[in-house]
């Protein structure tokens, strides 16, 4: 609540694409996913080296945050379509993707489910996620860790490439 006013649930997205105009991807996830988010903060775009299977071009990586009064369905949809009108095609998992779009935190909900976990499993290893997600909301608690976002920064273990490429004026 913020001067006694609703402001939805708080979300967190993290956004990578490694295939096409990555930038573009980027800038139209973020257009499309701002109109069921709003007050929409975008942090700074990293170029990111692939975790998982390394024999495929580098990512470009944010984050951002925002309020939402949809359901985590209605999410769910939006980031489908998003993915569709990017034309994602199905691949093995942490290989290439002209968009992928991950819920990190919906409010401060834990939820387990064959389709989703959130906060995202991996979120508190992956430099690539948490980077982006501290230059933005460096004092959000991970539910289930219970430390800042800026406190599993300082102890990732994640040493992969994070390189500043570009600042959130690009959206």
């Amino acid at each position: 609540m913020i001067n006694g006013e609703y402001q939805g649930i708080p979300i967190a997205l993290s956004l990578g694409a490694n295939l096409g105009d990555r930038l573009h991807a980027l800038r139209y996830a973020i257009k499309s996913m701002s109109a069921i988010i709003q007050d929409i903060i975008v942090s700074n775009v990293y170029e990111t080296e692939p975790v998982g299977f390394k024999e495929q071009p580098s990512f470009l990586n944010c984050a951002c945050i925002g309020y939402t009064y949809s359901t985590l369905e209605e999410i769910m949809v939006a980031i489908n379509a998003v993915h569709q009108a990017l034309h994602r095609k199905p691949r093995p998992k942490w290989h290439e993707r002209e968009i992928d779009i991950d819920i990190l935190l919906f409010g401060d909900s834990v939820i387990e489910s064959e389709h989703i976990m959130i906060p995202h499993p991996r979120l508190h290893e992956r430099a690539f996620v948490l980077r982006p997600l501290s230059d933005i909301a460096p004092e959000i608690i991970h539910p289930l860790k219970q430390k800042t976002i800026q406190a599993l920064m300082a102890t990732c273990e994640d040493d992969s490439a994070v390189v500043f490429h570009c600042d959130s004026t690009v959206f």
